[in-house]
């Protein structure tokens, strides 16, 4: 089998690394460049190309006509797409005469579309896993090659499930090669009427209404927790980042305080709409998770201070 690999991030290290593993002869890797603006915490695909001696060139735009002669000068059997951010144009996806699959980070047809570990977290899901599937022109479509599933535990980030997605990916991978390489690739149904699809997230729907019942807020923050953004609220004009949490049973300090952050029996408290509680582990300030400074109890209390003073004042 010889194969294009569109890949990033670690999933695409780790499926770049399985391909590798099992023989199939990779002509060529597709990838990103980093983003300036982003929080680089996984693996550069680019990096383990060089590692393995396969020849990459970093495309952010598949519809540039020079990217698919490139995918057509490699005279590939098979494309590979592995976490890569943008859809592959389906002229592109023909050139391999032998199909085009794809990993995707959940249990098809469950959370079609982007980040679909966050999303799961976000709704409290118990389970996830990883699927590889045929690509056609719609996202997340094809028939089902194989697919595994994981755990997501009740304090699970975001984070801690992808690392399990991560590894399923690559168990998928290695167990569906054999039969891929022998022609024999299995078809399951895909059957989108049973599953959902969700949109990209941005930093700003990481914003807490403490509103919310307390299971709301704390999957929230568990979905968007370090090494992404994190859920944030604002207060006397601080940019409070709620990096870590956990559930609390009920305080009788708490029982007559609103919705909010607030400090009670020495430690950092959250109250929510339900009258939940959650106590507060890690609270930073700053623009986002990784370009923040840790908030202390006492420094907490000045601000909650300030925005009583101000509410009062008004």
């Amino acid at each position: 089998m010889r194969a294009v690999v569109f890949a990033y991030h670690n999933v695409g290290d780790r499926c770049l690394r399985v391909l590798h593993a099992r023989g199939v002869d990779v002509a060529l890797v597709i990838t990103h460049r980093d983003r300036p603006d982003e929080n680089i915490w996984f693996r550069r695909v680019a990096d383990t190309a060089v590692e393995l001696g396969i020849p990459f060139l970093h495309g952010e735009d598949p519809t540039d006509p020079a990217l698919a002669e490139a995918v057509r000068a490699a005279r590939p059997d098979v494309i590979f797409s592995f976490y890569y951010r943008a859809m592959i144009p389906a002229e592109v996806l023909a050139i391999a005469p032998h199909g085009a699959f794809n990993m995707h980070g959940s249990l098809l047809p469950k959370y079609r579309g982007r980040v679909p570990v966050n999303w799961a977290v976000l709704h409290g899901e118990t389970e996830t896993g990883a699927t590889l599937h045929a690509m056609e022109a719609k996202p997340d479509a094809g028939y089902i090659v194989d697919q595994t599933a994981v755990p997501i535990l009740p304090d699970d980030t975001a984070g801690e499930v992808f690392e399990k997605v991560t590894v399923a990916a690559e168990q998928t991978l290695w167990r569906a090669l054999p039969a891929m390489m022998s022609g024999h690739t299995p078809k399951r149904p895909n059957r989108l009427a049973d599953g959902s699809y969700f949109s990209g997230r941005r930093p700003e729907d990481g914003r807490i209404d403490w509103r919310q019942p307390a299971s709301a807020v704390y999957n929230l923050i568990r979905a968007v927790a370090p090494p992404y953004p994190g859920a944030f609220t604002e207060l006397a004009g601080h940019r409070l980042i709620v990096a870590a949490a956990r559930r609390l049973p009920a305080l009788p300090s708490t029982a007559a305080l609103p919705p909010g952050l607030h400090v009670a029996d020495d430690r950092i408290v959250a109250v929510c709409g339900d009258g939940g509680l959650l106590h507060i582990r890690t609270l930073l300030e700053g623009a986002s998770a990784d370009h923040a400074a840790p908030v202390t109890v006492s420094a907490l209390q000045s601000i909650i201070a300030t925005a009583q003073s101000r509410e009062e004042n008004r």
